[in-house]
């Protein structure tokens, strides 16, 4: 656990609240360019295949795994040709994912569009999934890039380790709070780690820098995961949750650390309510209603803030840029996003 005496750094009270579009100004025109290289990377002749491809290009997400990777190019130099390389890699390898646990989980809805495996079948999805993988890869051959593709392969195997722990413990029932860290770690900070590493080796040959930016990829994506987890106990602040985790029976960091605070009685009635595999809305009102008041939510934004706090700290080592008060409001962004 990193250490609750760190200094709160105090970017998280300035004056105004930027918007994501106000946020990526500077970098505007480096994804323009990278959604460009992005769409040739995706060329097939292969006509079923070219459909699919079409409908996920229509998908557009917030790209904020690769405007981390162009905010983190520019704390120590000029976006380049590599720059554009690591994030279309990236954000192959992130896609490919998003596919997959959409088949695992059998979603029917991704950003806003109905899913892949909805409109064509799981088959269809894996093999589009195993398609944009091996694109990642020949993008890095064909550009000889071997550091960007033994960053990316690490963070292929730690996303895979933590999938399958969080499937362990799902199915046990027995995550715990350790456990929890070391799932998220590895099954989505690895990832934005990644893209800020990258990044950085596109623009520096310094390893230190590198490390540097591994770091703090790292705990901002812990920040992200948990902001993400306490938007399924979220009330009025963020609109109307859809309450996935818990209907999945997911355990996540509030309801952890709610459960710790609770009496054995209350533990054995919420961990029978959580367990259900058909939740009715009045189970699902009593698991947040338990969270709220056990003190979940706020303990789970106290660590969320310190893993922001601590990102930020290390990239205030960097010299004062531009580049860098970019970098500063997209972390703020990330753990005070509504959605």
């Amino acid at each position: 656990m990193i250490d609750t005496q760190l200094q709160k750094v105090t970017s998280f009270k300035r004056k105004e609240k930027k918007s994501l579009s106000q946020i990526t100004r500077p970098v505007i025109d480096d994804l323009s360019e990278f959604r460009v290289f992005f769409k040739e990377a995706l060329r097939t002749d292969v006509f079923v295949l070219d459909q699919i491809v079409r409908y996920l290009l229509r998908q557009k997400g917030k790209e904020i795994r690769p405007t981390l990777v162009f905010m983190s190019a520019r704390l120590f130099g000029d976006v380049s040709q590599r720059s554009y390389v690591a994030a279309t890699m990236i954000e192959l390898l992130h896609t490919a994912t998003l596919i997959h646990d959409d088949v695992v989980d059998d979603a029917e809805i991704r950003r806003g569009f109905l899913s892949i495996n909805k409109v064509w079948k799981n088959k269809a999805s894996v093999l589009l999934g195993d398609f944009l993988l091996s694109k990642g890869l020949l993008i890095a051959l064909d550009y000889d890039e071997f550091k960007l593709l033994k960053v990316l392969s690490r963070a292929v195997k730690s996303m895979s380790e933590g999938e399958l722990r969080q499937f362990k413990a799902a199915r046990l029932f027995n995550m715990d709070e350790d456990y929890y860290f070391k799932v998220i770690s590895e099954k989505t900070a690895s990832l934005i780690a990644a893209c800020c590493e990258c990044g950085a080796i596109s623009t520096t040959d310094d390893p230190a820098q590198h490390q540097k930016m591994h770091d703090i990829g790292m705990w901002t994506g812990i920040a992200f995961q948990i902001r993400d987890d306490l938007f399924d106990y979220g009330k009025g602040d963020i609109g109307k949750p859809k309450r996935n985790d818990i209907r999945e029976r997911k355990v996540t960091l509030p309801f952890i650390k709610a459960l710790e605070n609770a009496s054995m009685m209350e533990k054995i009635r919420i961990r029978h309510l959580m367990r259900k595999r058909k939740k009715k809305q009045a189970d699902v009102d009593k698991i947040v209603s338990f969270v709220h008041e056990k003190g979940g939510m706020d303990y789970a934004r106290e660590i969320m803030d310190d893993y922001a706090s601590k990102a930020l700290s290390k990239l205030s080592t960097l010299p004062e840029s531009k580049a860098r008060q970019s970098f500063e409001d997209l972390i703020e962004f990330i753990i005070r996003r509504k959605k």
